[in-house]
């Protein structure tokens, strides 16, 4: 077999490969449904908290057993480091929003039984706000947050 036929079938073999798992792999998404217009609304697509947490369908109760730990003053906002963890037991997923970043959802982490229920993660900050921190166990959700003063950087420039 010839250098170039060769070349060329495993071009396109990747090409082909690339498409057909690019369209089996893409995430599918389910968003909660808006009880007033009966449409389903999209968590990534609000701009506020208020809006991201009911197309998500949550409601939480404030939690000393939530802690959000950033730091108090983010000198680059391209890389906050935040870490959430809590000490409910049942921990099943822990969510991850920036009040005042463009897209307020920002993360969302599902637990097993058999890891302590703490995640860390780098967030890119748009300006001053709260980074919030909403963990559901059982039927309930439960929240804390923590204010982050932001001087330069971030989603906004």
């Amino acid at each position: 077999m010839k250098r170039r036929t060769f070349l060329k079938g495993s071009l396109a073999a990747g090409v082909t490969g690339a498409t057909v798992g690019g369209s089996l792999l893409a995430p599918n998404m389910a968003f909660a449904e808006d009880a007033d217009t009966a449409k389903v609304t999209d968590p990534f697509a609000a701009t506020s908290m208020d809006d991201a947490l009911k197309a998500l369908g949550i409601k939480a109760e404030d939690s000393d057993k939530v802690t959000v730990v950033a730091p108090d003053l983010a000198e680059n906002a391209a890389v906050v480091p935040v870490e959430v963890k809590t000490s409910i037991e049942g921990a099943e997923d822990i969510f991850v929003f920036i009040s005042n970043n463009p897209t307020v959802y920002s993360a969302k982490f599902k637990l097993s039984e058999s890891v302590d229920p703490a995640v860390k993660c780098r967030f890119k900050v748009g300006k001053t706000g709260d980074v919030i921190a909403v963990v559901k166990a059982g039927d309930k959700y439960y929240t804390n947050k923590k204010a982050v003063k932001v001087t330069k950087g971030g989603c906004g420039g």
